[in-house]
Parts: C-alpha cells; structure tokens; sequence
C-alpha cells in the first residue's frame, strides 16, 4: 500500500497532461471546423457578390437599356424641364439605371437636394399602412373583416371593416372636409384619435352605404392608422421603424409630423410659386400621409416586396387584388395600391402623393421588375404625367392614363 501512493503521485501529473492533450485536440478540430465554416460563409458571399456584379454589369451594358437611359434623359431634360425641383430614379431588376437630383431642400438657404434629401411622401404613405395592416394580419394580431367598432365601440359607421378601409369601399366622409368645422383652434395640430373622436361624436353624413361602390377617401387611412395603433399600443411610425424601415436599411425614412423639429435632410414644402407651404391642423395625421423617404430608400422597400423576406405571396395576392368593378377599364385599387390591370393579366401596381406642394410617383411593373420613382417638394402636376417614361421602360407597349395626385 505504501508504494502505491508514489506510483500515483507520478500518475496524476500524466494523466492531467494526456486529459489537456485530448481537450487540446479536440479543441483544434472544432477550430479547424470553425474556421472552415468561416471560409465557407466568405466563398459563398463572394460568389454572391460576383453574380450580383454580373448581373448588375450585364442590365447596365444591355443596348435595351442604353437605348433607355438616352430617351430618360431626353425626358428628363425636356419634359419635366428646368421647373422640375426634385429626385427622379429608375431601376429594373433592383438595378438603378437612372437617378437625377435638381433644385434645392431649402430654396432660402440653397440647401441643393441630394440622395440623402428626405420628401413627403403624401398618399404614397398609403401602402406602408397597408402593408403594415396585412403584416398584423399575417401573425394573427387582427382580422380584415373586423368592423371598426371592435377597436371603437362608440365608431358610428356600422358596416366598416378593416379591409373596406384598405379598400376604399368604406363611404366614409372625408375628414378633410368633414372635420374642419369642428376644429375650434387651427393651430393645434389635429391627430388620428382626434379625427376618430369628431367622427363618434358628430357623425357627419356617410357618402354612401359600405361595399356598394369605390371612393378614394383619406379618412379610410386615418382611422386604419389608429387602429393599427390601438393593437400595437406604439405610435405608427415607431411601429414602421420597428417592422419595416429599420429591417430593410431605409436609414432616410420615417413617419413626421410638424410637431418635433424636422430632420436636417428634410426638404420643405413649396407650392407652384415657390412659396412655403404653411402648416394646417391636418398636418398631424398620419398613416394618409406624412411618410418621408427617398428614392433610394424606396426602391429598397420596392425590392423587399419582391423577395420574399416580408410577406408570402398569399399577402401579396391580397395586396394587389382588384376589389371595384363598378366601372369597366384597366384602373382599379387593392388593399393600398393602385393598380392598372391589363387583359393579358399584366399589372402595374403604383401609388402617387399630393399633399400641399409634394408630388410624388411611385410605379413597379411587376412582369419585369421595373421601377420608376419621382418625388418634388416644388408642386407641379407634369410629376404625373409618366406616359413617356412608360413607354420608354417597355417599348410602346403600355397604354392607359394614371390617376394624379393620391
């Protein structure tokens, strides 16, 4: 027994060493491991890199595509003219192949307006809440065919869902009109609950029953906007920050009223004069408008819409279904979206702005991923009219007049 104890004492410094050689070994190989699952990653995203590159090289240098950027700058340069004070973009495939900047943010202080130089998007604000909405309907969070009395008890309309606000089938008075009579003090800015209080209390007329035919209304957006707050308990546009703008790297987006200090990259409203636009109590609704953006930014959101990373193709099938058929023709909205729906089924899905002196032009042609973005802070109603630039994108093959303005 006692020479065991010495035979064991030589024994431990041993099998320690042998334990730390094993852990060492082991510890290489999940190393080794590791490093080749790093060198991996970097293959795959350079190869990913290099077929972005290839593909971006090959729209760029396409004759199709030289011939475009040759009659956009005729376009440009002789339609909308010198007048034009603002950014024009166009993208196919996700690949910019035009973008031009003119006039200024800040005419008094000759702020020049850049990519960075954020517009209001007026009606274009529109298919952010809307695809806000359709992303709680997605997760269960609220139901399309909810009645607005479900987040309002007091809501006097019966009959108004959820998608007939989407929809514009609501015949719910416009606020804008509606509303002012009520408002005792212009310079308080107004908000969506306020507008949803007037409504409960005052119950201005109806236009005409739900669902019986399609009426563009900005009150349909304000009360989706409060709504959407109600079930997030957060403010729309932190509640946007969060689900959309942040996720998708729109740094130069976000929602604003005249209530905070505007943002240094901020352009300000001009009407055609080129006169500052004042502010009214309605500049505190938002959800109808009041999104600031860029054309960047847009195009970023334009493309996320296609990949699949925010919302399945059912959602999108919801988005961009025709829901009017009161009147024939190629003109028709969905669930935030205008829309030009061809016979051959060929669609252009699109939304245009106007609020004060803010144009603003937002087109994606959904057979070739085509997109054109205007935005102006100087009003000028040529900003609509994009035939030209249509029939430039597609060779003629396009017809059929837009809507101006939301």
């Amino acid at each position: 027994m006692n020479m065991r104890k010495p035979i064991l004492a030589m024994l431990k410094p041993l099998l320690f060493l042998w334990i730390f050689l094993l852990l060492s070994r082991c510890q290489s190989a999940d190393s080794r491991e590791s490093s080749h699952a790093v060198l991996y990653e970097r293959i795959t995203r350079a190869k990913i890199a290099d077929s972005i590159a290839e593909r971006r090289n090959a729209i760029l240098n396409s004759p199709s595509t030289i011939r475009m950027q040759e009659a956009l700058d005729e376009y440009y340069h002789h339609f909308l003219g010198k007048r034009f004070n603002g950014a024009i973009l166009v993208a196919r495939k996700g690949v910019v192949i035009y973008e031009k900047y003119q006039g200024y943010a800040d005419f008094s202080k000759h702020i020049p307006i850049d990519e960075h130089t954020t517009f209001q998007l007026a009606s274009t604000s529109k298919p952010f809440l809307a695809m806000a909405v359709l992303w709680l309907y997605q997760r269960g969070k609220l139901n399309l065919n909810d009645p607005v009395q479900k987040y309002f008890p007091n809501f006097p309309y019966q009959g108004v869902t959820i998608k007939l606000l989407l929809n514009h089938r609501s015949g719910l008075p416009n606020y804008l009109y509606c509303c002012q009579s009520y408002w005792k003090d212009p310079s308080r800015l107004m908000t969506n609950q306020d507008v949803v209080r007037i409504l409960c209390k005052y119950h201005p007329k109806p236009v005409f029953k739900p669902d019986t035919r399609f009426n563009y209304c900005n009150t349909n957006y304000c009360v989706l906007a409060a709504i959407v707050e109600e079930v997030t308990h957060e403010p729309l546009g932190s509640f946007l920050q969060r689900i959309f703008f942040e996720p998708l790297g729109m740094h130069d987006t976000y929602v604003y009223t005249p209530r905070e200090p505007a943002p240094a990259h901020q352009s300000i409203s001009y009407d055609a004069r080129g006169r500052k636009v004042r502010t009214v109590p309605f500049d505190g609704v938002v959800g109808d408008k009041n999104v600031y953006s860029t054309v960047e930014d847009l195009l970023k959101w334009d493309q996320a819409l296609y990949s699949g990373t925010l919302f399945p193709d059912s959602i999108l099938q919801l988005a961009y279904k025709p829901y009017s058929f009161e009147h024939p023709g190629i003109h028709n909205y969905g669930l935030g979206w205008r829309m030009l729906v061809y016979p051959d089924g060929q669609q252009i899905i699109y939304h245009n702005g106007w609020w004060h002196g803010n144009n603003s032009v937002f087109y994606r042609f959904l057979k070739d991923t085509t997109t054109l973005i205007i935005l102006s802070n100087r009003y000028d109603p040529i900003v609509y009219h994009v035939q030209p630039v249509m029939k430039i994108l597609h060779e003629n093959d396009v017809e059929g007049e837009v809507d101006e303005g939301g």
